[in-house]
C-alpha cells in the first residue's frame, strides 16, 4: 500500500504542480509564442527539464533529486497514508478556478508543519524583493523600453529577441525546477533509484505535453491578463528578472519557498511601474488586479494551514 500511495501521490503532485506552478514560469513563453506549434515549445521545455533533473540527481551522489530542498523534510516514519494525497487534489481543484495557490505551502506543510514559518518568511521576502526590483527596473531603468514596446506593439520583433527569449526561458525554467522539484519528489524515497528517475522523467515529459497542448490551462489567464505579456520582448524581460530573483534565493538557503509569491510580486511591481508612467491601466485599476491576485494567494495559504493542522488531527480521530 505504501508503494501505491507513493506512486499516486507523486503523479498527482506532478500534474497539479506543473499545471499550477509551471505556467508561472512558462506562461509568458507560451503566450508570446502562440503562433508556433505547441509540440516545438514542448520539446524545448522537456529538454531543459531532463537536463536539470538528471544533472541534479547524478551530481548529488546520494540520489537526491530535489537539489537539497528536502534536507529538513524527512520521509514520514509511519509511511505515506491517504492524507498525504489530499493536498495535490486540492491544488487541482483550485487550479480549475484560476487560483494561483502556493504548492509549496499546500504540499510540504503536510510533511513538515514545523517548517511553515521558515518557508513563509522566505516566501514573503521573495515577494517583497521581486516587487521592489520590478518597480525600480520598470520605472527607472527600462522605462524607455516599456514605452517603445507599447508604441510598436503588434509589429514583428527583431530576430534576436526570439533567441533572447528562449535563452531567458531556459534560465527561468531551470531555476524554477531547482526550487520546486522538492514539492513533487517529497512523495518519493529520499534516495531516488534509477527506476524512479526513469518513471519521473517519463511522467514529467508527458504532463508537460498535456499542458502545452492545452496552451497553459486555467492559470494561463493570470499571465495573459497582465500588460504586454504576449509581446515576446516584454516576456523576455519578465522571465529574466524572475529567474534572477529565484537564483538569489536558491543561493540564500535550501529551505523551500513559494515561487508563486515571487511570481505575483514581480508582476505586481511591473504593473504598478507601468501604470505610474504610462497611466494605462491606471494605478487604481492596477491596485484592484494586484489585490485580487494577493487575495487568491492568501486564500491558498489559509487552505494550506488548515490542511496542515486539520488533516493529521482528522486522521488520528478516525484511526
Amino acid at each position: 500500500m505504501l508503494e501505491i500511495y507513493m506512486v499516486v501521490g507523486f503523479m498527482l503532485a506532478a500534474y497539479s504542480i506543473i499545471a499550477n506552478d509551471a505556467i508561472q514560469t512558462l506562461g509568458t513563453f507560451i503566450s508570446s509564442n502562440s503562433n508556433r506549434p505547441w509540440w516545438i515549445l514542448w520539446l524545448f521545455a522537456s529538454s531543459v527539464l531532463v537536463v536539470v533533473l538528471l544533472y541534479g540527481w547524478y551530481s548529488s551522489t546520494t540520489g537526491d533529486a530535489s537539489y537539497g530542498r528536502l534536507e529538513k523534510i524527512p520521509f514520514p516514519e509511519e509511511g505515506l497514508t491517504w492524507l498525504y494525497i489530499v493536498p495535490p487534489i486540492v491544488i487541482l481543484i483550485l487550479t480549475r478556478f484560476s487560483i494561483p495557490v502556493s504548492t509549496t505551502f499546500l504540499v510540504l506543510t503536510i510533511f513538515a508543519p514545523s517548517n511553515l514559518g521558515s518557508m513563509l518568511v522566505k516566501s514573503l521576502m521573495g515577494y517583497a524583493v521581486a516587487f521592489v526590483a520590478a518597480i525600480l527596473l520598470f520605472r527607472f531603468v527600462i522605462r524607455g523600453l516599456t514605452e517603445h514596446f507599447d508604441r510598436t506593439a503588434g509589429q514583428p520583433a527583431p530576430g534576436y529577441w526570439i533567441i533572447l527569449q528562449w535563452l531567458a526561458t531556459a534560465f527561468l525554467w531551470s531555476q524554477w525546477l531547482i526550487q520546486d522539484l522538492a514539492n513533487i519528489f517529497v512523495y518519493a524515497p529520499r534516495q531516488v533509484t534509477a527506476d524512479w528517475m526513469i518513471f519521473a522523467v517519463v511522467t514529467f515529459v508527458a504532463l508537460l505535453g498535456v499542458i502545452f497542448y492545452h496552451s497553459g490551462g486555467a492559470i494561463q489567464r493570470i499571465v495573459t491578463s497582465k500588460t504586454g505579456t504576449r509581446d515576446i520582448r516584454a516576456a523576455t524581460i519578465i522571465d529574466f528578472i524572475y529567474a534572477l530573483v529565484l537564483l538569489v534565493f536558491k543561493e540564500w538557503s535550501n529551505m523551500p519557498m513559494s515561487t508563486t509569491w515571487v511570481f505575483l510580486g514581480l508582476l505586481a511591481g511591473r504593473e504598478f511601474a507601468i501604470a505610474m508612467h504610462m497611466f494605462n491601466p491606471s494605478v487604481h485599476d492596477t491596485a484592484k488586479i494586484v489585490r485580487s491576485d494577493a487575495a487568491k494567494a492568501g486564500l491558498g495559504l489559509a487552505i494550506s494551514v488548515l490542511l496542515a493542522l486539520g488533516l493529521p488531527w482528522f486522521y488520528s480521530v478516525i484511526s
